[in-house]
């Protein structure tokens, strides 16, 4: 049964009493689910907007919108997301760039858009209590879309301008079916899913989506903060959840108590790589395994990764991989030239699965450098398409974020390339410090950079440096490499004080 049929026995039968979404401490039952799914399809219908149409939808972490995505995927229609994160003049170029026949969101994300959104497509804007009506506009003509697409959405943009994604229906299945996302032998669990990241990224989406298939109840946090997803541990009891590394962090740095946590077994996280020892820190802390995981939008969710018995054999040999391939998926490393290489080598990360747009017979080559041991383990090494050529020279920013991140003083790093006239580009760098680190940021600039001078090549050493309270990130909460630039761009567009 793929998602869309799913979606559909739910819609028909679960009861209308059952709990679906918590949402602040508040049960939505799958009857007040179904009665904002009809609201949406019949607003939709309405407007002739049918089956395989492209819907935009402004996802925010609420149930409406939970709602209004059950609506699109269990009537045909495509999910094309659009990120309410976003400034209005660029979520307005995005609804632009997306061509759907029709926008939807709520009445605060709108208010800035809605005139530019009208000029290309009806707008209809879903209130709280899941009440829809036409802000502006009239439909647009759908643009030509990819058939037996589920889902369009937006990579992370982490290190250029997002790209659009196709995620076909087959591919969603498939990740769902690889990872135990199915209906078991009851229509409805009692077991509950946490999910505080959002909707418009693929975690999110998957995590969403994953808890609908199988049945399972599912507690909506909008953003992570320590306590509302702790409490939510201690009330739900649940054995699994998941975490990116820089709420780990924000876990451990609060100092939660460990029986605040103690039904957790294990906590995944993916996004964007763990440090083996944030995640062995966490590990000795609670006794909870941090399980990483590999992944792309382009692959539906995660292609490799590790699982309890894993982490039990092999973590005290194996920290700072990202886990062995799952069964739907294989893995190999390739040289630039496409001939694979041998065991430790490093390459171009290949995938092949049935997760991927090109299907289960086809190599798809990532941006990701990695290596393969011997022992089938994946070690990613860095990104093919990030590196800096500074003056003819290659700097890989991983190798200065590693030398930054070695001095006490800073609890994260982030480096990018700034276009240079003479040289190409500059690697330049922001950090955050670690809680209650007493510095003078001026002298420790010039400190950090000393700090590089003695362990980096000349070329490699950062021409500037930012302290920052906090890295600028995308929604799925890596660093964003492009918010970098422009952070660094204003900073020396500053004048100089006295």
């Amino acid at each position: 049964m793929g998602i869309r049929e799913r979606l559909q026995e739910l819609l028909r039968e679960a009861p209308d009493d059952a709990e679906v979404v918590e949402f602040d401490l508040v049960w939505w039952t799958w009857g007040e689910l179904r009665r904002v799914v009809g609201e949406v399809s019949r607003a939709l219908d309405r407007a002739g907007i049918g089956p395989a149409s492209r819907v935009g939808l402004v996802l925010e972490n609420r149930p409406e919108h939970i709602a209004a995505l059950v609506a699109v995927l269990a009537t045909g229609r495509v999910v094309v997301t659009l990120s309410p994160l976003q400034p209005p003049a660029r979520l307005a170029s995005d609804i632009e760039g997306a061509g759907a026949a029709v926008v939807v969101g709520s009445p605060a994300a709108l208010d800035g858009v809605a005139a530019a959104a009208a000029d290309r497509g009806l707008v209809l804007e879903l209130d709280r209590q899941g009440a829809v009506r036409v802000r502006a506009g009239i439909p647009a003509t759908d643009v030509e879309h990819v058939p037996g697409t589920a889902i369009e959405m937006l990579t992370s943009g982490t290190t250029g301008p997002p790209k659009r994604v196709h995620i076909s229906e087959r591919q969603l299945d498939g990740s769902l079916t690889s990872s135990g996302q199915v209906r078991g032998e009851r229509l409805l669990t009692r077991a509950v899913t946490i999910s505080v990241t959002p909707m418009v990224h693929i975690g999110g989406m998957w995590r969403i989506v994953g808890a609908l298939s199988a049945g399972r109840r599912i507690v909506l946090i909008p953003k992570f903060a320590v306590e509302p997803w702790a409490s939510a541990v201690e009330r739900h009891r649940p054995r699994a959840a998941g975490l990116v590394p820089a709420a780990i962090r924000s876990v451990l740095d609060a100092g939660v108590p460990a029986e605040r946590l103690g039904s957790l077994k294990v906590i995944t996280s993916g996004t964007t790589a763990c440090p083996p020892e944030l995640a062995d820190r966490f590990y000795r802390t609670y006794g909870i395994r941090v399980l990483m995981t590999y992944g792309a939008t382009e692959f539906a969710g995660a292609v490799a990764g590790w699982t309890y018995q894993l982490h039990q054999e092999w973590w005290e040999t194996k920290a700072g991989s990202a886990g062995r391939p799952f069964g739907n998926s294989a893995l190999r490393v390739t040289a630039a030239d496409g001939v694979e290489l041998g065991a430790e080598e490093e390459g171009h990360l290949e995938v092949r699965t049935e997760q991927s747009a090109a299907g289960a017979a086809e190599w798809v080559r990532t941006s990701d450098l990695a290596r393969i041991d011997p022992d089938g383990f994946l070690w990613i090494t860095g990104r093919a398409d990030d590196a800096i050529v500074r003056g003819g020279f290659k700097i890989h920013p991983g190798v200065l974020v590693a030398s930054l991140e070695g001095h006490p003083a800073v609890r994260e790093a982030a480096v990018a390339g700034l276009p240079d006239e003479r040289l190409g580009a500059v690697p330049v760098a922001a950090v955050e410090l670690e809680p209650g680190a007493d510095v003078d940021a001026a002298a420790l600039v010039v400190e950090l950079i000393a700090h590089c001078r003695a362990e980096l090549a000349p070329y490699e050493v950062p021409a500037h440096v930012l302290v920052v309270d906090e890295l600028p990130r995308t929604p799925s909460t890596k660093v964003s490499r492009v918010d970098l630039v422009d952070l660094v761009r204003a900073r020396l567009a500053e004048p100089a004080t006295a």
